[in-house]
């Protein structure tokens, strides 16, 4: 498996991370996407996105279903998180829905700590609700990864 930058995302994969093509429009075309590839195509990807001064956040990440629970996802976060790091910015976001019990238990075993959740998310701004593991997903679980090396006391 390579992880490498690609301009052309799975547009399948996308919508299997985010199922709002509303909110995929938004921000594909001003994110940068790095893909994990084997025999030369697409088995998951993640989309990295500048988001405010010294912050990114993995804005969409999805690992084919048929590939996924193999360390795909993990790789594809590690990639991000040391992508983030060189480019000089201190934090890393990610969000997901509240009923994203697996992505929730990822992200944190990847090192990034629950912050935030914006409530009813998904009731504001999804045209349909969205079910998973047979709840309804209505907020949005934030989490984040401070990126910068500790200083050592003077």
């Amino acid at each position: 498996m390579e992880i490498r930058p690609t301009n052309t995302p799975s547009h399948e994969l996308l919508l299997l991370a985010d199922e709002s093509e509303a909110s995929v429009a938004d921000y594909v075309g001003r994110s940068r996407c790095f893909a994990a590839f084997e025999e030369g195509r697409i088995i998951g990807q993640y989309l990295l996105l500048h988001t405010r001064p010294f912050t990114a956040e993995v804005v969409n990440i999805a690992v084919r279903p048929d590939r996924q629970r193999r360390g795909i996802g993990t790789e594809l976060l590690r990639h991000a998180i040391d992508t983030a790091r060189a480019e000089g910015f201190r934090l890393l976001e990610i969000g997901t829905g509240d009923s994203g019990t697996g992505q929730i238990a990822l992200y944190e075993r990847c090192g990034f700590i629950r912050c935030g959740i914006d409530r009813d998310y998904f009731r504001k701004h999804y045209p349909a609700p969205i079910f998973e593991n047979g709840a309804e997903c209505r907020h949005m679980v934030r989490l984040r990864m401070e990126l910068f090396e500790e200083r050592p006391a003077e």
